[in-house]
């Protein structure tokens, strides 16, 4: 079954570069043995940072569960996850991760994402963008309505 559906997500990704739609990358979400949801690359076509085929694939995962988190399901995707993406897949709570291509293939042809391994383990003050705290007692008060709220959902 695994290759099964690591063969949609390359095809997700191949299709979508064909299409002009966006970059090589594609995912497929799979529960109990059936696609739940697909994902492709839309990155240019949105102009949304953030649409990489993982995070696509995952919004419509929920959606088409009506949760926010993958419990019990598996993602394939077309290349190893970016830090972006792995974050994400690690937030979604989904079972386990199989991918095609890796990291170092993927910077062979442009999507090279080490800087960003790099950026991440550097101090705050050390980093490329500056990252300030600004107004932590004040933004503190969104925390402590939090604690406080009835409507909390723990995630």
């Amino acid at each position: 079954m695994h290759l099964e559906f690591m063969q949609q997500a390359i095809a997700l990704a191949t299709e979508n570069v064909r299409s002009g739609r966006g970059g090589p990358f594609g995912a497929v979400v799979v529960k109990d043995g059936k696609v739940i949801a697909t994902g492709a690359n839309q990155v240019t076509a949105t102009n949304d940072p953030t649409a990489h085929a993982e995070v696509t694939a995952i919004r419509n995962a929920c959606q088409a569960l009506g949760t926010f988190q993958l419990d019990g399901c598996e993602v394939y995707t077309s290349c190893e996850p970016c830090p972006m993406c792995l974050a994400a897949l690690y937030w979604s709570r989904c079972a386990a991760i199989y991918y095609g291509n890796n990291a170092t293939d993927a910077a062979r042809v442009g999507f090279d994402d080490s800087f960003l391994y790099e950026e991440v383990r550097k101090p705050l003050a050390q980093r490329t963008i500056p990252i300030v705290q600004v107004a932590a007692e004040q933004a503190w008060e969104s925390f402590a309505e939090w604690e406080r709220s009835p409507f909390k959902v723990r995630y």
